[in-house]
């Protein structure tokens, strides 16, 4: 079995430009898909992130899929929403992650199963994102569990919450980061980036409270493939600004060639985020289209990773 080495953490540590993709579990228990995938990325992104049942709907665990991308190869980045499971599983999941291997851990709340297939589902929610982050940060740190008894060994994992600094219904995105960072976050992913003015100002708003020094700053980059998936990204996903400029940009070309004119956008964007001061990498979402990575890439002046 061939095991990446821990390159999100080395390669954000050292100052370097990290890229991170995105590899939603199987509906199947099969994890070939997977192990493809993965072949395919290892060269160009230092981890790719496992998705916990994305969306709501019923796939393969994060941590058996993240187990497949690790023996392809690839660091990947278990995703855990507070969603599906109490205090207890979720706390235990960590542990065995980590024991397996399974180091970088995104906390997140997580959709209402409302949202998915099985939309009869109750809901646990048990933890938000901050006390799931909390919670982490004890076992790791204070070798303790939430209801106070002791862990031996303790995680090992590098903690990573995700954001929006287009959230309309927060008056301080920047403050919200905050508290997450104040938490245990160590690094953050945040959603699409279209509006690059906008995110900008976040970051200046990032940097005044100075927790560009405290946790690693990852921009969410998405590569466009079709006109649907455009109006839905613009209409569907809350807190999400395509700028007219861009709309129109995508919207004027022919239909077969809206997934390379977006392949650029993201190129370009990637190339304009890395010079925002503070931020510390990309996080590329192309919603399957994980081939479009290498050129999208090459494009944005990002060569192959070192260390793979």
């Amino acid at each position: 079995m061939t095991v990446a080495p821990t390159s999100l953490r080395e390669r954000l540590a050292s100052g370097g430009f990290a890229v991170t993709a995105e590899i939603s579990p199987p509906r199947g228990a099969g994890t070939d898909p997977v192990a493809k995938t993965a072949v395919l990325l290892r060269d160009w992104v230092d981890a790719v992130n496992v998705t916990d049942n994305q969306g709501s709907n019923a796939r393969m665990a994060s941590w058996a899929a993240s187990l497949a991308v690790l023996a392809a190869g690839l660091e990947p980045v278990m995703q855990m929403t507070c969603r599906d499971r109490n205090r207890i599983a979720l706390q235990s999941d960590l542990l065995g992650a980590s024991s397996l291997g399974i180091h970088n851990i995104l906390v997140m709340t997580g959709d209402h199963p409302r949202s998915g297939d099985h939309p009869e589902a109750k809901p646990v929610f048990d933890l938000d994102s901050i006390q799931l982050l909390s919670a982490f940060r004890a076992l790791r740190d204070e070798h303790t569990l939430m209801s106070g008894r002791a862990v031996d060994p303790a995680p090992d994992c590098f903690l990573g919450a995700v954001e929006n600094p287009f959230a309309p219904s927060v008056a301080s995105p920047a403050d919200r980061l905050a508290r997450k960072v104040e938490a245990g976050a160590q690094f953050v992913q945040t959603q699409f980036v279209f509006d690059l003015a906008a995110f900008d100002r976040w970051m200046a708003q990032v940097r005044d409270l100075g927790l560009d020094k405290r946790c690693y700053i990852i921009a969410g980059v998405g590569a466009i493939r079709s006109r649907r998936a455009l109006d839905f990204i613009r209409d569907k996903i809350p807190g999400v600004d395509v700028p007219a400029d861009v709309y129109r940009r995508l919207s004027a070309v022919p239909a077969d060639q809206t997934a390379a004119e977006g392949a650029r956008l993201a190129a370009e964007t990637i190339a304009q985020v890395a010079q925002i001061p503070g931020v510390a990498g990309v996080h590329l979402l192309v919603a399957g289209n994980e081939q479009a990575i290498p050129a999208i890439l090459d494009g944005a002046g990002q060569g192959r990773r070192d260390g793979h």
